[in-house]
């Protein structure tokens, strides 16, 4: 089943790749860029969220929103570490805008030095595909705890 997961990811990355364009239909630079967490934060003061991926969250055990476990939490900090390191300083560019999320955000590819930060950060353990048509999600959240206490066993 985890393999249908990878495969619809796997397509819309490689559609999202494709449109290398915002909403006006030109690529803009990133500037200004805040991190929340591993796949959310504020570009220009415009709040985002990077589009099919997911990281672990980084707020509290049991908080709406927040991490599940803590070591998803411990994980997620990582994560924007990570994220926050490989964007300083780089050529951040919005490649794609899909518009707005239900919490207002802008939905959005970035590319990092013309490489896909999707990819950079699913390479790196930091991001798990979860797909989504429009406002719509195509997968279940990823269960970063189930996944930790798993590769204990």
């Amino acid at each position: 089943m985890r393999w249908i997961y990878w495969a619809i990811f796997l397509g819309v990355l490689a559609f999202a790749a494709s449109a290398t364009t915002d909403r006006s239909g030109n690529a803009r630079m990133a500037e200004n860029i805040y991190w929340s967490d591993g796949d959310s934060g504020r570009i220009d003061g415009q709040p985002f969220r990077l589009a099919n991926v997911d990281s672990p969250e980084t707020g509290g055990v049991g908080a709406r929103g927040g991490a599940r476990c803590e070591a998803e939490r411990e994980i997620g900090y990582e994560a924007k570490e990570f994220i926050v390191a490989l964007t300083r300083s780089a050529d951040v560019q919005i490649a794609h805008s899909y518009g707005e999320d239900r919490y207002g955000r802008l939905v959005v590819d970035l590319t990092v030095n013309g490489r896909s930060l999707a990819e950079i950060g699913m390479e790196a353990g930091h991001y798990q595909p979860w797909p989504h048509r429009g406002q719509r999600a195509l997968a279940p959240k990823p269960d970063w705890c189930g996944q930790l206490m798993a590769s204990l066993d």
